[in-house]
């Protein structure tokens, strides 16, 4: 029986391909990205320890308040300035960007581009 690939099961392949090169320390945490159909989510997170730093979602109390959706780059690229807020707060400045397995395009290059804006180096 031959078993059916989908393309989730091409982005776990990916992710975890991307996951063997990267990995976050104290110094330098990892930028995590998901996305799904109607939200965008990004953790800034200690693999050394197994620690959420900061995150940010499209579900965050400040998002909600603008009213915009998650589900496109305008609203991947707000996520992108909160998360990049938040990590400075904690005293981040430079991390190491994981994109999930997604491709770096559309709604992820975006929140990667914010990030950077907002003062995130990587």
């Amino acid at each position: 029986m031959i078993k059916k690939i989908d393309r989730r099961d091409i982005r776990r392949a990916k992710r975890k391909s991307v996951r063997k090169k990267v990995s976050g320390t104290a110094q330098r945490p990892r930028l995590c990205v998901f996305r799904s159909l109607n939200h965008i989510y990004a953790q800034v997170i200690n693999d050394e320890l197994g620690v959420t730093l900061a995150a940010a979602s499209s579900l965050d109390q400040e998002f909600r308040q603008a009213a915009e959706s998650g589900g496109n780059i305008e609203g991947a690229k707000k996520v992108g300035g909160l998360i990049a807020q938040k990590a400075q707060n904690q005293g981040i400045t430079q991390v190491v960007f994981d994109r999930g397995g997604y491709i770096y395009h559309g709604r992820v290059a975006a929140l990667a581009q914010a990030a950077r804006e907002g003062g995130l180096d990587f």
